[in-house]
């Protein structure tokens, strides 16, 4: 097995190598991981063993690379799902219904699995409720509940939770859905996505007028231009929402004969029926090229052939041995035994090939390596099928009349015709964040390289800090072939150099071989004009895509990371005034406290109670950086002793652990009093603890250890300037964003939703 670096052994160590309750390593080495999925996967082969190693070969030259959840949680003996992502059951617009899919979701979320939902089946805001004499309250009040929920699970120890929200283009609240997270507080832990129809794209084209209207009843006409506008001048502004092609998804829906989608996953490249399930891996194109930088560079076609087949086997066993959080989710998959087999490494491929991503030649590539991988996906599962049997709502002839499965070659629409198939959907892009760290940082998914080289600091066992060198998997072979002085050629590019048309014709290449969707982030430039921001939206809905994510960078979400030199020929290094600089600081014991700290006290009126509330926050400091270590909270007020002490003590122990510590100030400004928050400076606080939250996030925005809500762009376009985005883990100015999800290329810190 070929993954020595330390960023690789990190990520294994912290995502997925299996360890005890008590923390001790289960998976000694990256290879006993692999071992233990490989057999896993095998269990219900007629010969496991003989196939335990076949997979576990594609796995170890990494060449195939199961989804995340596949790697940390097969063969494990826990009770988990193997499922990334789900999209939950329609929410039907009465009280009971709502909340029983609220508990569908926390359910979900607890077994670690992302979420999405289609609100647009709930009545406007408004509208009367009959029975009760009472007016509806909206979508988006309820879109509030799910969002604490979530932040709730989150604040029970599971994992960082992700959910996308949808809404039909002609709902009557969809003004106030696009709107919504203009607020920076607001629906945090959700991706919002509006469900475009080709009627609407037509009435824009055509500036006609659009009806709003919810069952049967209109409540409002506008021109459609006047809408996209909205929708697009959002997105500018905010990065939110994205813009989800539904009648496209649901023509072109291998199972259109069955099932109606309203939704996707988090990320995007799943849209899903009710109750539908990811179970996603890649092809690792970047470990597949042959005389890499050479004139006769290529892909490995008859290697390709052979991966393409034990992967679709592994990803279909995947249906079979895992646990799902609702017994409806587990009947979905296995009626229809949907997989996502995609690629990663896309731009290494190219960029081996001496190929510029975004250029014709990349584009004539891209194709030929995904439709083999189609070809070859889709015979797979019909050898899976006469081994095994189709899925169970395979219906010949409606099946081979979909879209899709017209433009296969014409002997394997003949195939399916008398074997039947075994996988329903079979291809899919997802997010490859962390499992392309893993494989030696090639570059994520169909995305171009982000950054050739930066710097990131290490945490050593004994306390200290070192720093090391992160390369792209491609420039760290250039690197090792011609030297590190070498000027490297044009078709190096990264996302800072590309042009924004650059990304949607790759994303369209991709999207003719692939039977459900791509998630992509088109990253925009920030002087782009708005102009020929929206055009982008028309341009990918003219070229055949599914849906289209952008990232500007913004005064909401911050700014991605940027780099100094766009030349790859160094490595890039924060300035030395910047938190980048501070690295991680994440203990396994907690720091000792010194006789003397640093700190401050605030004092904070709250209505409710005659006397003032006194909260002080003591800091320490650690390789020149400043960060909180300790809370106390005192009042003259008794009624809150015992809350405030055992809050205070907790907070302050989590604060002496380091690591991500922000999540705090999330929680507590989270919380919401039934009996009614209070207005405290002019602006509406939902509960004292709340309060006390908004005074910590001050602190330490104060003494820089958080990035404040609206930094100050320094123009000069430097890694750590104060226009980039803070990593909650880490504190360093490294967050980026891809793939719709967040990862800090300065630790392993990764969030998508």
């Amino acid at each position: 097995m070929n993954s020595s670096s330390a960023i690789a052994r990190s990520i294994w160590d912290m995502k997925y190598r299996l360890k005890s309750p008590d923390g001790e390593p289960v998976d000694k080495s990256i290879e006993d991981t692999m071992r233990r999925v490989a057999t896993a996967l095998a269990k219900k082969e007629k010969k496991p063993k003989e196939w335990a190693d076949r997979f576990y070969r594609v796995m170890a030259d990494f060449h195939f690379l199961p989804a995340g959840r596949i790697l940390a949680g097969a063969g494990s003996n826990r009770k988990v799902t193997l499922f990334n992502c789900f999209v939950m059951g329609s929410i039907p617009d009465d009280m009971n219904g709502i909340f029983e899919g609220l508990k569908e979701a926390a359910v979900t979320m607890q077994h670690g699995g992302g979420i999405g939902y289609d609100f647009s089946t709930l009545r406007p805001k408004g509208a009367p409720v009959r029975g009760v004499g009472a007016d509806a309250s909206g979508p988006l009040s309820f879109m509030d509940v799910w969002d604490s929920m979530c932040r709730t699970i989150m604040s029970a120890g599971y994992r960082r939770g992700a959910m996308m929200a949808t809404m039909r283009c002609d709902h009557p609240d969809i003004e106030a859905f696009i709107e919504a997270k203009r607020d920076p507080a607001r629906l945090r832990m959700f991706n919002l996505s509006v469900l475009v129809t080709d009627a609407f794209i037509r009435a824009v084209k055509e500036d006609a007028d659009w009806i709003l209207n919810f069952d049967g009843e209109n409540y409002n006409t506008l021109r459609a231009r006047d809408l996209w506008q909205r929708i697009m001048r959002a997105t500018y502004d905010y990065a939110e929402p994205g813009v989800v092609f539904i009648d496209r998804i649901n023509e072109r829906n291998n199972l259109h004969y069955c099932e109606h989608i309203s939704a996707t996953n988090p990320c995007g490249e799943q849209p899903l029926p009710p109750y539908g399930a990811c179970d996603l891996g890649s092809i690792n194109l970047a470990r597949l090229i042959d005389k890499p930088f050479e004139a006769q560079a290529a892909l490995d076609m008859d290697a390709l052939a052979r991966v393409v087949p034990i992967a679709v086997r592994m990803l279909d066993n995947v249906v079979d041995i895992s646990s799902f959080p609702l017994k409806q989710q587990q009947q979905e998959a296995r009626a229809k035994r949907r997989i996502g087999l995609g690629v990663t490494g896309l731009a290494d491929a190219l960029i081996m090939c001496r190929t510029r991503y975004g250029s014709s030649d990349a584009v004539r590539l891209t194709e030929r390596w995904l439709s083999a991988i189609r070809r070859e996906a889709y015979r797979a599962s019909i050898a899976l099928a006469e081994e095994k049997g189709a899925f169970p709502l395979f219906d010949a002839e409606p099946y081979l009349s979909g879209e899709t499965i017209k433009a296969l070659d014409k002997d394997v629409r003949d195939a399916i015709a008398q074997h039947g198939i075994r996988n329903a959907l079979v291809t899919s892009i997802a997010p490859t964040g962390t499992i392309s760290l893993l494989a030696d940082n090639v570059s994520s998914g169909i995305e171009p390289v982000f950054s050739h080289a930066y710097t990131r600091r290490v945490l050593m066992p004994d306390g200290t800090h070192r720093e090391e060198k992160v390369t792209d998997y491609a420039y760290g072979l250039y690197e090792q072939r011609f030297g590190s002085d070498t000027p490297v050629p044009d078709y190096f590019v990264d996302a800072q150099s590309l042009q924004p048309g650059d990304h949607i014709v790759m994303q369209a290449a991709a999207q003719k071989y692939v039977d459900s969707s791509i998630s992509k982030t088109i990253n925009v430039p920030e002087d782009t004009s708005f102009e020929s921001f929206a055009a982008l939206y028309l341009q990918a809905y003219d070229t055949g895509c599914k849906g289209c994510t952008t990232y500007r960078p913004n005064d909401v979400t911050g700014s991605v990371l940027s780099i100094t030199d766009t030349a790859p020929s160094s490595a890039v290094t924060p300035p030395s005034d910047a938190t980048a600089e501070d690295g991680i600081v994440y203990m396994t014991q907690p720091l000792d406290r010194p006789d003397a700290l640093i700190g401050k006290t605030y004092k904070l009126r709250w209505p409710e109670s005659d006397h003032a509330i006194y909260i002080t926050v003591n800091d320490i400091e650690r390789d020149g950086r400043r960060r909180p270590f300790e809370v106390f909270i005192n009042s003259k007020n008794m009624e809150h002793y015992a809350w405030t002490v055992a809050l205070t003590r907790m907070i302050s122990a989590v604060f002496r652990r380091g690591g991500d510590v922000s999540f705090v100030v999330e929680e507590l400004k989270a919380v919401f009093d039934p009996r009614g928050g209070q207005w405290v400076d002019g602006k509406y606080v939902p509960s004292l603890l709340a309060a006390i939250g908004g005074v910590i996030e001050r602190h330490m925005i104060d003494i820089g250890f958080l990035a404040a809500a609206k930094p100050a762009a320094t123009g000069d376009g430097s890694l750590g300037s104060s226009g980039a985005r803070q990593c909650p883990k880490c504190g360093g100015l490294s967050l980026i964003h891809q793939e719709g999800c967040d990862l800090c290329t300065a630790c392993e810190y990764s969030r998508c939703g």
